[in-house]
């Protein structure tokens, strides 16, 4: 593996004052991040500087843009915020579920949104209503950790996620647990990936190991 050099980074946005959970662009010429200080930021990627500070009032713990305006942020306070950049305060109505939320995910079309909650369930919400539309669970799965990533497949049909006891769970999204992918010496799944072009499947848990799943 090559030795990273000091130049290898283009520059440094410096800025929050807590650990910073996620960092999505934002359009081509912006960034937004969000932080355990409780606020999120916005970056000019050009002037290199925040241009922007929205206090969110709870821990970030994850992110996602949906155009080069707008963006949702979870929250360590059990909240799901709307953000535009044109306007001061949240856009829309909080989203209340019954846990820390750990991770976000969009889907293709942009319609659906994925909550990983820390009460060991996995929300989809429809974002033309703003609420939610199904909610997966199983006796078996538990969200290991506070940053727990949950994720679309490619094509947004079915989800995975990763459980406290090493094994990766994936559900339609019609709602049926469809297979449960099993490492008998697994520790808790922090992270899964979908590959973009098939269904093979990453997880990356607590004793840093990666996993590579075919035809998951």
């Amino acid at each position: 593996m090559p030795t990273p050099r000091p130049n290898d980074s283009s520059h440094t946005l410096t800025g929050h004052s807590g650990k910073v959970l996620a960092a999505k662009f934002l359009g081509s010429a912006f960034l937004v991040t969000g932080s355990h200080d409780r606020t999120l930021k916005i970056w000019d990627l050009k002037n290199r500087s925040c241009t922007e500070t929205k206090f969110a009032g709870s821990s970030c713990n994850d992110l996602v843009t949906t155009d080069s305006f707008s963006f949702i942020s979870g929250h360590v306070d059990k909240k799901i915020r709307f953000w535009d950049v044109r306007t001061a305060d949240c856009t829309a109505n909080d989203i209340p579920l019954q846990g820390k939320i750990t991770s976000l995910d969009l889907s293709k079309d942009g319609k659906f949104l994925l909550s990983c909650v820390r009460d060991d369930t996995i929300n989809l919400l429809d974002l033309r209503q703003n609420r939610i539309v199904r909610t997966f669970r199983n006796d078996n799965f538990k969200v290991g950790c506070d940053w727990s990533r949950v994720a679309f497949s490619p094509s947004s049909s079915r989800i995975a996620a990763g459980s406290a006891d090493g094994s990766v769970y994936i559900w339609n999204i019609n709602g049926p647990l469809e297979t449960v992918l099993k490492d008998p010496n697994g520790a808790a799944v922090t992270a899964v990936s979908w590959h973009p072009f098939s269904s093979t499947l990453a997880s990356v848990d607590r004793a840093k190991k990666c996993t590579i799943w075919s035809n998951a």
